[in-house]
């Protein structure tokens, strides 16, 4: 799984850190998503594909490998 972000587009609400911490944060000035990893481990699969699907301004783009 590969992920990224649109900071430009993204509205702060802070749904992607409250699903996936460990893929997500907040910048501390303007709120917008932080990607800390955009390779993450199976284990935070789900977490992250949650965060897409709840982000309000389908920032996040997850490319699923085979």
């Amino acid at each position: 799984m590969k992920v990224s972000v649109d900071r430009d587009k993204c509205v702060a609400s802070g749904q992607c850190v409250l699903s996936a911490a460990a893929v997500f944060d907040q910048d501390e000035t303007e709120g917008v998503v932080i990607l800390l990893n955009d390779d993450p481990g199976p284990d935070q699969y789900d977490a992250v594909r949650l965060a897409a699907q709840m982000c309000p301004a389908s920032v996040i783009t997850v490319t699923e490998e085979k």
